[in-house]
């Protein structure tokens, strides 16, 4: 029996979040997951650092703040939350993006993500060439290139000579699908690990043990699950409620309209009874009323055959 499921027997009635869904959940999780691998590096650069160190490939990158979901807002456009932004002792910056889903991996968020950086980080008045080195890493739990390689490194080239453009822009992918018993190979295999004693580094697996297997971990990571669920929920039930809403107001609209036009049809026969009483024809009264004529007919008592 496991840590989470002898928990799970002792806990206490009034904390409806350790249930045994969310526990269930929680075991299931790995680092490649945002919501646990946000919980397990943040505020954490030493652990950031050791990741890092291994897809950078320098072991004398030293990394001084590491912080998860890291929002950036643009007034003018699209904002974004950073899965983890890090700076190192010489203050290159470092996005760290998981993703599951491949779609959520495109160049063009790629692109856009170091663009929200150096707008962020680039002080007004500072002059060019102070604009900090940035990474935008992206650890994939299938192969987004499609080469087959572990991980791939983007540079900008100038195209007629494929010398380096030197613009301190770096994107990285990073395949965890490619796990060898090379260093990065372990490191993506501990990334879809969701057994922390299964896994090869020891500073990944003590970090995510501590929120699987010891109760002050699980208890944050249950709430963590259970607000996330219900968060969820009232995503679904504002969606809902907003087309409800939608829907009602088109409808009203649409019966108000019909309203309208009763009373308009309604006005128009009256006005043509009075016509008819003043002796003008049924051709005239069609004119100047818009009435079909067979309503004209009718009201003036005539057949329609």
């Amino acid at each position: 029996m496991s840590s989470t499921e002898n928990y799970s027997l002792s806990r206490d009635s009034d904390e409806d979040y350790l249930s045994p869904r969310n526990l269930d959940i929680l075991r299931r999780l790995r680092l490649i997951d945002d919501t646990f691998f946000a919980a397990c590096f943040d505020n954490d650069p030493e652990l950031t650092e050791f990741v890092l160190r291994i897809l950078i490939g320098r072991d004398d990158l030293h990394v001084t703040e590491a912080r998860t979901q890291y929002t950036i807002k643009n007034i003018n456009g699209h904002s974004a939350v950073l899965d983890a932004l890090a700076t190192d002792a010489q203050g290159h910056i470092y996005n760290i993006e998981v993703q599951r889903a491949s779609r959520g991996a495109v160049p063009e968020r790629a692109r856009y993500n170091g663009s929200l950086i150096d707008s962020r980080f680039f002080p007004k008045g500072e002059d060019y060439t102070r604009l900090p080195q940035t990474y935008v890493i992206f650890l994939t739990e299938h192969d987004v290139i499609g080469d087959n390689l572990g991980i791939y490194h983007i540079e900008r080239t100038v195209a007629e000579t494929g010398k380096p453009f030197g613009d301190g822009s770096h994107i990285i992918y990073a395949n965890a699908s490619c796990c060898d018993d090379s260093a990065l190979g372990q490191l993506m295999h501990d990334f879809l690990c969701s057994d922390p004693t299964a896994m090869y580094y020891s500073a990944l697996s003590r970090k995510t043990g501590l929120y699987k297997e010891e109760n002050e971990g699980v208890r944050h990571m249950c709430q963590i699950i259970e607000d996330a669920i219900r968060e969820e929920r009232g995503m679904i039930f504002r969606k809902g409620l907003e087309q409800g809403l939608e829907q009602g107001l088109e409808q009203g609209l649409e019966q108000g309209r019909q309203e309208e036009r009763a009373k308009a049809a309604r006005s128009a026969e009256r006005n043509a009874g009075r016509m008819l009483a003043d002796g003008l024809s049924v051709e005239r009264i069609v004119q100047y009323t818009g009435l079909p004529l067979e309503t004209v007919r009718r009201l003036a008592g005539l057949s329609n055959e």
